[in-house]
């Protein structure tokens, strides 16, 4: 789509390229909430592809953005000098209250704890699970207004992703707007509006504490039954997790709401988003329904729902021609690899058909690649295989609200209007 003359891709870009190097901050909350940190990763990728930000850019410190695909490849794949622990994000965990959670773990107990949940994301389960996606999408969908507008996050994208996690967990089925609430809150940063008062961090634990409350009245039941297929009791009867420390259970909790939530919710906004503002790709779409995979790896690849994955130097390591030292902190952002024009063909055009469209960075790599990638592909495939027996098209009123986080890269809210039935 191109740009007009006072548009604000042309006026962010032109404040991007005005601006000292050493004074971008891909990770001011406010670039992404305006969706106009593009051409802030554009010119580091170009001038400085691993580049040191100054303490005063973040909360927590200094740390180096890693922007270029191949140069995350490369760190992504390397756990031995680039770890997970403590922690994936840029903050710090509070003192004295920190939640373990195996993607924050290096090996072995990484390859342990995520070997105990893996089943349920495995080709069988998926088989079984297929039916029962299809059947609530179809239920969803067919509940929508006709040409009135409502907000497709809440009444699709959150709710269809709510009532997946309920399953995955067996989690009461009416209180299923917990776990997209304790989602919110376990990703949201101060800058978000989520939290009600001002000592945030006194918040997100009372949070993650009535979190855990619940989910150990849960536990306890499971521990206490025969083993079955959901989440909880293949923890809590894992070999290796059913002795966990509380908060290390919690932490896996909240990891596994989070990686079920966010990838597959952003996703179903983007995707609709997407392929109403790119008319001809939508053409192309429902004149050959087989593109749908295709599309929807194309679609996790432009929004790219969480946007950067951090890793803890182990040891003194160079990198794009930079001396990373021990203990330094790096942010891998996927959103800037997968805008990367020398690995990917034509990255800031949205074109469903490409070649490898599944060639892109959004799941990770290397030893945490996400756990649980096709069963997001899987029910983004099935909406979109019903959407397209049902609506010719879906169009998206005004301006999408996007969530201010440098992390997650999601909507809050987008209204849309569904003109007709076929």
């Amino acid at each position: 789509m191109a740009d007009g003359a006072n548009d604000p891709a042309s006026e962010a870009r032109a404040r991007a390229y005005a601006t000292p190097l050493e004074d971008i901050n891909v990770s001011d909350p406010e670039l992404w909430r305006s969706d106009t940190v593009w051409p802030y990763f554009e010119r580091l990728r170009a001038e400085d592809p691993v580049h040191l930000h100054p303490a005063e850019h973040h909360r927590a410190g200094a740390f180096w953005s890693v922007t270029r695909f191949n140069d995350i490849m490369a760190v992504d794949t390397n756990h031995e000098a680039f770890s997970s622990e403590p922690t994936i994000t840029l903050d710090e965990q509070i003192e004295g209250f920190t939640l373990p959670m195996f993607i924050a773990m290096d090996p072995p107990k990484h390859d342990i704890q995520r070997k105990t949940v893996s089943p349920i994301v495995s080709p069988q389960n998926l088989n079984v699970l297929e039916p029962l996606i299809r059947g609530r999408i179809q239920r969803t969908l067919d509940e929508l207004p006709i040409g009135e507008p409502f907000d497709w996050v809440d009444r699709v994208s959150i709710e269809l992703t709510g009532q997946m996690l309920a399953t995955l967990f067996d989690f009461p089925f009416e209180d299923r707007r917990k776990l997209t609430y304790w989602s919110d809150m376990a990703t949201a940063e101060p800058e978000s509006g989520l939290f009600k008062t001002e000592d945030y961090e006194a918040e997100f634990m009372q949070i993650m504490m009535e979190c855990a409350a619940y989910f150990t009245g849960l536990w306890n039941e499971r521990v206490n039954a025969e083993p079955k297929g959901d989440l909880i009791s293949m923890l809590a009867h894992g070999e290796a997790t059913r002795n966990m420390d509380p908060m290390e259970f919690l932490g896996n909790v909240i990891l596994l709401i989070v990686g079920g939530n966010d990838t597959t919710r952003n996703t179903m906004s983007a995707s609709v988003y997407e392929l109403d503002r790119n008319p001809d790709q939508r053409a192309k779409l429902y004149a050959n329904p087989e593109l749908v995979p295709s599309m929807v790896s194309e679609t996790i690849r432009w929004q790219t729902p969480l946007a950067y994955m951090r890793r803890t130097a182990t040891r003194d390591v160079e990198l794009g021609g930079k001396t990373i030292r021990k203990g330094d902190k790096l942010a891998m952002w996927y959103a800037s690899g997968n805008r990367d024009d020398t690995v990917i063909d034509q990255p800031n055009s949205y074109i469903i058909d490409r070649p490898n469209p599944r060639h892109h960075l959004s799941f990770g790599f290397g030893i945490h690649r996400c756990v649980g990638n096709r069963l997001a592909e899987l029910q983004l495939k099935i909406l979109w295989e019903e959407i397209m027996t049902r609506f010719p098209e879906i169009h998206v009123v005004g301006t999408p609200e996007r969530v201010p986080s440098a992390f997650v890269r999601g909507f809050a809210s987008m209204q849309t209007v569904i003109p007709r039935r076929f």
